[in-house]
């Protein structure tokens, strides 16, 4: 349906006459008799629309308008006009200045002039097609990509936490842990800001919104930038409201939004420079305000630095590290929160400002706050704790399992998902932790074998993937899931869900 041509001539026999000049060379077409049905066959798919001068009333411009002004990035709808004879009026004037991939033809038109217009047309549609396809295969790329890199990231982590088990006191122990953890870190940021791109451009991010402190929200962007600051000998200097501001928001995206920001602000400024974080509350909106000595922005630059994949310069000219997507993550993520992203600067080498204004709500004073987990990872019964790790990777199963019982956990290991469901026959466990992308038996079929169990409906099953996509996440929770967790997880992630779901059980054991 999409090569086909919309005629919307609701007048006379222009749209009769026109469909069957197409029909005979072979072009697919549709006559809308009304604004309502060129609107709804245009939702159905649309090579291009062929309309008169007569039928942009007021009604019909504005479809046609606003179909223009929301098509995604790859389309640029091509519109034919047959206009009246003679000098052009009011209504093609506006159509032209307001309909974007406009053709005008005066009529009366050649039947040949009309119909290799249109196959013209056809063709520069199809082109917009391909592009639409590589925009699709890219984004299932990066998808797949963050996916794989992930797979091998999940079992460098855990490995590093068992050196620190292992060898709590070696120093060489620990300045190769914290290397590997450096690098680990700064590689999954890659991998999310990756994926964060592909969702963004499929339409699949959704917002997990909750009460958020700015004050927390700010600690964990210190602790995120202060490695990369420290580097640099860069004072950042924190000027926060005493008073709590409480955000209805997304956490990990605002964390996201100030993180890239302040990373950006380090890395364009010289060794012993500064950053001011100040921030403040205007009309019940949060304005924050980050403030550097770097390299400053060009005139020009303001324009572009938050288009995807945009490459900031030193001042050498000499392109920076990183993907050139940070600052577009924060400014598409602020403006899903109903906020903004601004950026001044008085010239190179004079520093940058960037601004970010986030809607704040007014709550009470008293937050409910989750109970601690346990010290001790202990069933109701005294017992410790036994937990099933399910992996195709072996490496990854068998390091979090060692990890886990180096914790005190009672651990198994098994390697597929049939092997998950005939260990659970043989002994419930208590917690299972299990990979989606298994061959053979896949995680989500395995949970749904394991839930039809006796008994399996008190296990704590933890989705461990590196799928994180939202779909992903409600597949799991329709296979039996209580949680998904995205690779490489923390060790404390775990512990926190085996905590939460154990103070539970002691609450209902104690009715």
């Amino acid at each position: 349906m999409e090569t086909r041509i919309l005629i919307y001539a609701p007048t006379g026999q222009d749209g009769p006459l026109a469909a069957r000049v197409l029909a005979l060379a072979n072009l697919d077409s549709h006559v809308c008799a009304t604004v309502a049905e060129l609107e709804q066959q245009i939702e159905l798919g649309v090579g291009a629309v062929l309309t008169v001068e007569e039928a942009l009333t007021p009604a019909g411009y504005k479809l046609l308008h606003d179909v223009v002004a929301r098509q995604p990035d790859w389309s640029d709808l091509p519109i034919l006009l047959l206009t009246h004879h003679g000098a052009d009026s009011a209504t093609v004037r506006r159509a032209v200045a307001g309909l974007g991939n406009l053709t005008l033809l005066e009529r009366p038109v050649r039947t040949l002039t009309l119909i290799t217009a249109l196959q013209a047309t056809l063709r520069a549609r199809h082109k917009q097609y391909q592009v639409r396809e590589a925009a699709r295969r890219k984004d299932e790329f990066l998808a797949s990509l963050g996916h794989e890199l992930r797979n091998p990231l999940a079992p460098i982590r855990t490995s590093v936490s068992l050196l620190t088990h292992m060898y709590p006191d070696a120093a060489p122990v620990a300045r190769i842990r914290d290397m590997v953890e450096r690098q680990v870190k700064l590689l999954t940021r890659l991998v999310d800001d990756l994926l964060d791109v592909a969702r963004i451009t499929r339409g699949k991010i959704k917002l997990q919104n909750q009460l958020v402190a700015l004050q927390a929200v700010m600690t964990h962007v210190n602790e995120l930038c202060t490695q990369a600051a420290t580097a640099k000998r860069i004072h950042v200097a924190w000027q926060l409201p005493v008073s709590e501001i409480l955000l209805n928001a997304d956490y990990a995206r605002i964390v996201q939004i100030f993180a890239n920001i302040l990373s950006n602000a380090i890395k364009f400024t010289p060794q012993g420079g500064h950053v001011v974080v100040r921030a403040q509350v205007t009309d019940n909106m949060l304005e924050v305000s980050l403030r550097d000595s770097g390299i400053g922005l060009e005139p020009e630059a303001l324009s572009r630095i938050f288009t995807m994949f945009e490459q900031g310069t030193t001042v050498a000219g000499q392109f920076t590290s990183g993907l050139g997507i940070g600052l577009s993550l924060a400014r598409q993520f602020a403006e899903m929160h109903g906020g903004s992203v601004e950026a001044s600067s008085d010239g190179v080498g004079r520093g940058s400002e960037f601004v970010i204004r986030l809607p704040i709500v007014h709550v009470s004073e008293n937050h409910h706050q989750e109970s601690a987990p346990l010290p001790a990872h202990a069933a109701l019964d005294g017992r410790r704790m036994q937990v099933l790790v399910v992996d195709d990777n072996q490496d990854a199963a068998d390091s979090l399992a060692a990890l886990l019982e180096i914790d005190g956990f009672d651990v198994r290991a098994e390697y597929g998902g049939a092997g998950a469901v005939s260990a659970v026959a043989e002994r419930i466990p208590d917690m299972i932790i299990m990979d989606l992308g298994m061959p053979g038996m896949d995680g989500y079929e395995a949970a749904r074998a394991i839930r039809q169990q006796p008994g399996a409906d008190k296990i704590l099953l933890i989705a461990l993937t590196g799928w994180g996509q939202s779909d992903a996440r409600r597949r799991t929770t329709e296979a039996g899931f209580d949680h998904h967790l995205v690779k490489p997880v923390e060790l404390a992630q775990i512990i926190r869900l085996a905590g939460a779901r154990h103070n539970r059980e002691q609450v209902q054991a104690a009715r």
